[in-house]
Parts: C-alpha cells; sequence; structure tokens
C-alpha cells in the first residue's frame, strides 16, 4: 500500500503570484522621496509643506520612477509615505536613545532624517506631564549599633537581607524615561501632523471648491453657446428660405417678361402679315 501511495504522481498547486500594491516602495523611489522632501522642507525652514508642494514632490518622483503607469505617485500618496518614514525614525531614534549610544541603528534613511527633524525633535520643550513611575529603588539603611543591640533583645533573630543588584532596576527606569521622552515628542509630532492634515486637508476642499465653480462656470458657457448656437442656425434657416423666396419670385418674373416678349412678338408679326394681304388684294 505504501509502494502504491509512493508511485502515484503528487498533483502541486500552482502558485499564484503575489499581489503587486501600487502603493509599494522601492528603496530607490524611497530615496528620491526623501530628497525631494527634504530639499523642500528645508526651502521652507522646516515648514510644513502644503498641497503645491507635495505635487511638485510627487513630480519630482515620477521624473525619474514613474515611466511606468502603475509606477506613478501622487502628492497623497507621497505624504502618507513621508508621515511612515517619520513613524519609523522616531521608534528608531527612541531605541538609539534608550540604549546610551551602545545601538547603532541599521535603518538606510536614519541619518538622514535625523539631519532634517533630528534638530526640530531636539529643540522641542518637554512634555508637562511626568514619565510614568518606574520601579523604586532599593534602599537599606544600616542600623546603629545600640539599636541593633536593643532590636535584638526584643525581637527574634531574622535572617540576614540578601544584596539586591540595582543596576536592573537603573537600566529599567533609563529605558522607561526615554520611552516617555519619545512618546511626549510623538504626540507634540502628532499633533502638528494633525494641524498640517487639516491645514492641507482645507487646502485641497478650497481648491475642490475652486474645481467645481470652475466647472459650473464652463457648463454655463456651454449652455450659453449652445443657445447662441441655436438661434444662429435658426436664423440662417430664415434667411435661406427668403433667399429661396426671392429667386423664385425672380424667376417668375423673368418668365412673364419672357411671355409677354413673346406675345407682344406675335401680335406685331400678325399685324404686319394682314397689312400684306390688303396691299395685295388691292
Amino acid at each position: 500500500m505504501g509502494d502504491l501511495t509512493d508511485s502515484l504522481p503528487t498533483s502541486t498547486a500552482p502558485q499564484r503570484p503575489a499581489p503587486f500594491r501600487e502603493d509599494c516602495w522601492s528603496e530607490d523611489a524611497t530615496s528620491t522621496l526623501v530628497d525631494a522632501w527634504g530639499r523642500r522642507y528645508m526651502e521652507l525652514n522646516r515648514g510644513n509643506l502644503r498641497q503645491k508642494d507635495w505635487q511638485e514632490v510627487a513630480d519630482a518622483v515620477n521624473a525619474r520612477h514613474g515611466h511606468v503607469k502603475k509606477a506613478r505617485r501622487t502628492d497623497v500618496q507621497c505624504k502618507n509615505r513621508i508621515d511612515t518614514i517619520k513613524k519609523k525614525y522616531k521608534i528608531e531614534k527612541a531605541r538609539v536613545t534608550s540604549s546610551n549610544g551602545a545601538l547603532a541603528s541599521s535603518w538606510p534613511f536614519f541619518s538622514r532624517l535625523d539631519a532634517l527633524i533630528g534638530p526640530t525633535m531636539s529643540a522641542k520643550k518637554p512634555s508637562s506631564t511626568s514619565p510614568p513611575l518606574a520601579l523604586p529603588l532599593p534602599y537599606w539603611k544600616t542600623p546603629s549599633p545600640a539599636g541593633l543591640s536593643a532590636s535584638v533583645g526584643a525581637l527574634p533573630q531574622k535572617r540576614p537581607m540578601p544584596a539586591v543588584d540595582d543596576s536592573y532596576f537603573r537600566r529599567n527606569y533609563s529605558a522607561v524615561a526615554a520611552a516617555a521622552a519619545a512618546e511626549a515628542v510623538d504626540e507634540d509630532d502628532d499633533e502638528e501632523e494633525e494641524e498640517e492634515e487639516s491645514r492641507w486637508s482645507a487646502e485641497r476642499s478650497g481648491d475642490v471648491g475652486g474645481m467645481r465653480q470652475l466647472a459650473r462656470a464652463i457648463e454655463r458657457f456651454g449652455e450659453i453657446y449652445e443657445k447662441v448656437e441655436a438661434e444662429k442656425q435658426k436664423q440662417m434657416f430664415e434667411l435661406e428660405k427668403q433667399r429661396m423666396q426671392f429667386l423664385k419670385d425672380v424667376e417668375f418674373q423673368r418668365m412673364k417678361m419672357f411671355m409677354d416678349t413673346q406675345v407682344q412678338l406675335e401680335k406685331i408679326k400678325r399685324a404686319k402679315r394682314s397689312g400684306l394681304n390688303g396691299e395685295r388684294i388691292r
């Protein structure tokens, strides 16, 4: 039975290609984005970028990496990518700070982000909220000899307490303090990002409102143009009708004059014939 099952061909399901995300960023595209955003960020004296600034950043990225339609980026995608990079930098910065220089970040964009937004983070004032309390450090008070002899006479002998290494608590306290400081900076940055997002959304809504007004004006202009063209066509039809009637009247008058002329000529011919016949009879 085992040989039979071993001889049967095993059918393997076809592997499906991994889904491609249109917002997936390569390292080269991210590097170009950081360069374009960093230049614009420094030109604004480390100020917030507006919608037109993000559009210029997106154009710079698309100029180098937007040869394929799926690889082209919008201003919204560029802004979301920079926000993600900022959050990644804050995590790396907190990890490096909590290690007291013992660890170095291997993230390729850490040094560039540290040069761009590192000074702004260090220049921020610490938050008014106190960091969370860590575990208290043990403190053992050495009793005096007189008190020790009195306590020995009054109380039964106790086993001596083992020595406690407080380096663990000190390391935890340093890590907790660094995490609390990073959390306070994150809260300030989140507030600034929310303000920037609201301002940016207001600008985009203002642009959308302007585009709607422009679309309404174009639609109104189209309606007026359509009415003018319809009136123009109507006038052209009336003029063509009048021209045809005029040509008809002219042709009728010409035929009438032609017929009158023929009648007059026929009368003249008859008069001549009757005159000639009268002379012959005489």
